[in-house]
C-alpha cells in the first residue's frame, strides 16, 4: 500500500480554533495511507510581487511544504461569507509565479466548520472556484458543519456517530482521489 503525504491547511491563526480541532479529529479519520501533517500559514506577510525577487523564508518554507505533498485538506473557517484573509494570502503565495503554482494538479479537499446553522458553506464555495481556478482537483462534495461545544472531545475525537460517520466518507474519497490521481 502507498502511502500519500497530505498538507493539511488550516484557514485560521486563532489558538483555540475550533477549525484546528477540526482538522485534528480529521487525521484520526485518515486511514493508513495518508500521513498528515499541518503547513504553518500565519507567518507569512501580505502578498506583494515586489517580495518576489527575493521572497521571505516563511514563503519558501510554505510553498515547498505544499509543493512536496501529495494533496491538501483545507480546514477552514468562514469570515464576511467568505475565506480568512489569512487563508486567501496563503494561497496566492503558492499560485505564484504561475509556472511554479503549487496548487496545479493538486488533489484537495475543502471542509471547516463555524458555529452558524450553513457552517463554512459559501466560504468553502469561494475556495472551491479559487482552487479549481489555480488547477487543483477538487473532491466533489460539500462538507460543512455547524460547530457545538461537544463535537470533538479532549482527545481530538468526533463524538457524534453520525457526524464521524459523514466526514469518514469525505475522507474515504479523499483518499479514493489521491490515490487515482496518483496513478496517473
Amino acid at each position: 500500500m502507498n502511502t500519500y503525504d497530505i498538507a493539511i491547511v488550516v484557514g485560521s491563526n486563532r489558538r483555540d480554533s475550533i477549525n484546528r480541532k477540526l482538522s485534528e479529529a480529521l487525521a484520526k479519520l485518515a486511514g493508513p495511507s495518508m500521513q498528515c501533517r499541518w503547513v504553518q500559514i500565519d507567518d507569512l506577510p501580505m502578498y506583494n510581487a515586489d517580495l518576489e525577487p527575493e521572497r521571505p523564508d516563511s514563503v519558501n518554507r510554505f510553498t515547498a511544504e505544499v509543493a512536496r505533498a501529495d494533496a491538501v485538506l483545507i480546514v477552514t473557517p468562514e469570515h464576511n461569507r467568505s475565506l480568512p484573509a489569512v487563508l486567501k494570502n496563503a494561497i496566492d503565495w503558492g499560485s505564484k509565479p504561475m509556472e511554479r503554482n503549487v496548487w496545479r494538479n493538486k488533489p484537495a479537499f475543502i471542509t471547516g466548520t463555524s458555529p452558524g446553522a450553513i457552517g463554512t458553506a459559501v466560504g468553502q464555495q469561494h475556495l472551491r472556484q479559487i482552487l479549481g481556478i489555480l488547477g487543483s482537483v477538487v473532491l466533489g462534495g460539500e462538507a460543512y458543519l455547524q460547530f457545538k461545544p461537544d463535537l470533538i472531545d479532549a482527545d481530538g475525537t468526533l463524538t457524534n456517530d453520525g457526524t464521524r460517520a459523514f466526514l469518514q466518507g469525505h475522507v474515504d474519497r479523499f483518499a479514493e482521489l489521491v490515490a487515482a490521481l496518483a496513478r496517473r
